[in-house]
């Protein structure tokens, strides 16, 4: 149970107090999580942050401080974000329990997952949302729905666990193809960044609203590694083309 929890990374995106720090390291280490990555903190951990860990300094310690949203999830195959309010945005939704099965089916086939959490009072953006693969949304109480940032970390860390304890492998041999053929996000980012600078180039795109459309295009066919080297090598034919006609 304990590897297959460690293919999930609980990623705080630029945090204000590291007290949020230290009480989500506590959250994640009571339900059986240790990686935590941290996206351009506002202040490394410290001693508040060891102090509300509460035994869990030991994740505290060993997070991950990266630069950026793409720095943190690059090497993942399922990135979901969370929100507390919905966006306009055409990403499959999810709930903490769905969230929970979902981040437990590729861990548990090897696939690394990121779970991402927002600024404490603003979110994620809609262009970090766009380069997830769900949206995570606690459907609260509408009339409070107050919830901080480790409070929301231990609900999702509780419905993972339950996932993980609940798990039957019925068709292993099915499951482990179908994670290994997911890409990364990193590839995927290659892939829009690719696109992007073609269609630019051929004045398909003139404004910035495009591609977030067809990254949540993509984003509903579930692609698989075999069908974005077909679209990439679309891309290069047609570029190879535009180069030979100038």
């Amino acid at each position: 149970m304990q590897i297959q929890l460690k293919n999930i990374r609980i990623v705080l995106v630029e945090t204000s107090h590291t007290g949020n720090i230290g009480s989500t390291a506590r959250a994640m280490k009571t339900m059986g999580l240790s990686s935590l990555y941290l996206v351009a903190p506002k202040t490394l951990p410290d001693e508040q942050a060891i102090a509300l860990s509460a035994g869990a300094n030991d994740i505290v310690e060993s997070a991950v401080v990266v630069e950026n949203f793409n720095q943190a999830v690059a090497d993942c195959s399922l990135v979901i974000g969370t929100s507390a309010r919905s966006r306009h945005l055409a990403i499959p939704q999810i709930d903490p329990r769905g969230c929970g099965k979902q981040a437990v089916r590729y861990a548990e086939q090897g696939g690394k997952v990121a779970i991402v959490f927002g600024r404490e009072r603003v979110g994620l953006t809609n262009e970090e949302l766009l380069k997830c693969g769900f949206h995570l949304n606690i459907p609260a109480n509408p009339d409070y729905a107050s919830l901080n940032l480790a409070m929301a970390v231990q609900l999702v860390s509780y419905e993972i666990r339950m996932a993980m304890l609940g798990s039957r492998q019925s068709e292993p041999t099915t499951l482990v193809t179908e994670v290994n053929e997911k890409p990364t996000q990193q590839e995927l980012d290659y892939f829009f960044n690719q696109t992007e600078q073609l269609y630019r180039q051929l004045n398909f795109i003139q404004n910035s609203g495009v591609m977030p459309k067809l990254r949540s295009l993509y984003a509903r066919a579930d692609l698989r590694k075999n069908e974005l080297n077909i679209l990439q090598g679309m891309l290069a034919a047609v570029k190879k083309s535009t180069v030979a006609s100038e």
